[in-house]
């Protein structure tokens, strides 16, 4: 068999050419990395091609990652094996060795070269017995961004409310963030995956939420990886249609708080079904008081994630559709304002200048009875 001299680790070995070959793929996703990002990128332009590359990524040992390794020779050698918080598992006749960044077939490969200078038969199966958790970001347009804990067990947060069992996919992690906002662009999710090797290199996929809740295209709910990191883009102009038609998927939070404040008969902060437009929150909270609300000028103010404040003014109108001239989807924490009109104001001020004089008239009522009763 043909063999080629080759250095590591300070000592000089002769390898089979096909170990060599193997040993090369090891080094693949570092040297390639940049010519993969930009076809990844490319990908993009075309929707669905960089989903089927989500789908096909290989799994990536990671510390905390429990391993069985099994010789086919000498079964003596078998056993569990851990992966440590550096990235190193102890192998018996080895030691440490670091398999954190490898996929399973490259992690089989190394070990399998190395094990070639300590056995006759180094043939070996490497396998995942107890996978670590998740642990993935999730931004940009969610009710909770942050970071997350994945499990094949999940609570939903969302309007299914339904537990998550299986292997954690996309849709299970905006679902644990709380849901969408109603400015979230669902064709523009963007997930970034590390690629296998010891350096630091990613790829950016694109996926169309959109496409799986109108179609049901399970190739844009790809199952995720530790250290994935999702990002909902911002949509340039809410559509008010497009966030009732999303405010009824397991997408959408299940409930928002809004302050509902002023001239409404039952007044306070007022849970609500998401995307609950203006007028239907009015009539959530008892509707308006008659004579005392200032129908023409209902006012919503929003507070902004960047800190700024949209204050609007609409007309009440109970006939109006959903839209956002007229009837906007609310969002978790708006602020509704009933002003008072202008026969309340009057009302109020009068009662307020003659609630003092009234009891001065009633002393006054019985002091002239007592004078009476004297005479």
């Amino acid at each position: 068999m043909a063999s080629l001299s080759v250095e590591l680790v300070g000592k000089r070995w002769a390898l089979p050419l096909t170990v060599l070959v193997g040993l090369s793929s090891l080094l693949t996703p570092v040297v390639l990395a940049e010519p993969l990002q930009g076809s990844l990128a490319q990908a993009e332009a075309m929707p669905g091609a960089s989903d089927a590359m989500l789908q096909d990524d290989a799994y990536i040992l990671g510390s905390g990652d429990g391993l069985s390794l099994k010789f086919l020779a000498v079964s003596d050698l078998s056993g569990s094996i851990d992966i440590l918080n550096d990235g190193t598992a102890s192998l018996p006749l080895l030691g440490s060795v670091r398999l954190s960044g490898l996929t399973l077939s490259q992690a089989t490969l190394w070990l399998e070269s190395l094990y070639r200078n300590q056995l006759q038969r180094p043939d070996l199966q490497l396998s995942v017995v107890r996978p670590r958790p998740l642990r993935v970001a999730v931004i940009g347009e969610v009710e909770l961004p942050g970071l997350y804990t994945l499990t094949n067990s999940e609570g939903s947060l969302t309007q299914a409310s339904v537990s998550i069992s299986g292997l954690p996919t996309l849709v299970d992690a905006i679902q644990k963030a709380g849901g969408i906002t109603s400015m979230a662009n669902l064709r523009r999710v963007v997930v970034q995956r590390r690629l296998p090797g010891a350096d630091s290199r990613f790829k950016r996929a694109r996926v169309d939420l959109l496409a799986l809740v109108r179609d049901g295209d399970q190739l844009q709910n790809p199952l995720l990886f530790d250290g994935d990191t999702i990002k909902l883009e911002r949509v340039a102009q809410e559509d008010a249609s497009n966030s009732a038609e999303l405010a009824a998927t397991t997408l959408a939070p299940k409930e928002i708080t809004v302050n509902i404040i002023g001239e409404v008969k039952s007044p306070g902060r007022t849970q609500v079904p998401a995307s609950t437009p203006l007028m239907q929150a009015i009539m959530v909270a008892g509707g308006v008081q008659t004579w005392r609300a200032k129908t023409s000028k209902l006012e919503l103010v929003r507070l902004n994630r960047n800190g700024s404040v949209m204050r609007r003014t609409y007309p009440l109108d109970f006939n109006q559709g959903v839209s956002i001239a007229k009837n906007p989807p609310l969002v978790d924490g708006d602020t509704v304002i009933v002003n008072r009109s202008r026969y309340a104001i009057s009302t109020d001020a009068i009662g307020a200048v003659s609630q003092p004089l009234s009891g001065l008239v009633n002393v006054l009522t019985l002091f002239r009875l007592l004078d009476s009763n004297n005479n």
